[in-house]
């Protein structure tokens, strides 16, 4: 784990509630000049902490009202099916995070898609591409929270 100084923190605490302001802004926020801001921004940038900036997008106005959580049993615990496994979920774009889990489960599948058709879609896609043991999925009926944002 890396260490950072309250200045840093103060950056990165702002840019991931608010990745678009400007830099002046952030400056005066976390008491910086706009100059040494960027220098501070760019090092996180290079040392990796910053990954990359997006927008977030409402689900449910893009047609992904539905969150579902995929429950996993692997057919077979061996490289070739975890590398298969691995590139089956990488080329759904409705699988937003794939979990290895500890426990009975074997992986945890979060997805967004429209309705329960169109997760059977997804389904159906995904036991083409590779062998499972055991799949169920929960549906979710209220988000309660779902932050991004680290407690820093």
């Amino acid at each position: 784990m890396e260490t950072f100084d309250e200045t840093d923190r103060r950056i990165l605490s702002v840019l991931q509630r608010e990745a678009d302001i400007a830099l002046e802004e952030l400056g005066a926020r976390v008491g910086l000049s706009r100059n040494a801001c960027w220098r501070r921004v760019r090092a996180l940038e290079t040392r990796g902490v910053i990954t990359g900036r997006v927008a977030l997008l409402d689900p449910a106005k893009l047609g992904f009202g539905l969150m579902v959580f995929i429950q996993v049993h692997a057919a077979r615990h061996d490289a070739e099916w975890l590398e298969k496994f691995g590139r089956a979920v990488r080329e759904m774009p409705e699988i937003l995070g794939v979990y290895r889990m500890t426990g009975d489960l074997d992986y945890l599948i979060r997805a967004r898609v429209a309705d329960v058709a169109d997760y059977d879609k997804l389904y159906q896609r995904l036991i083409r591409k590779v062998e499972l043991n055991d799949v169920s999925a929960s549906f979710v009926m209220e988000e309660l929270k779902d932050a991004l944002a680290l407690p820093l």
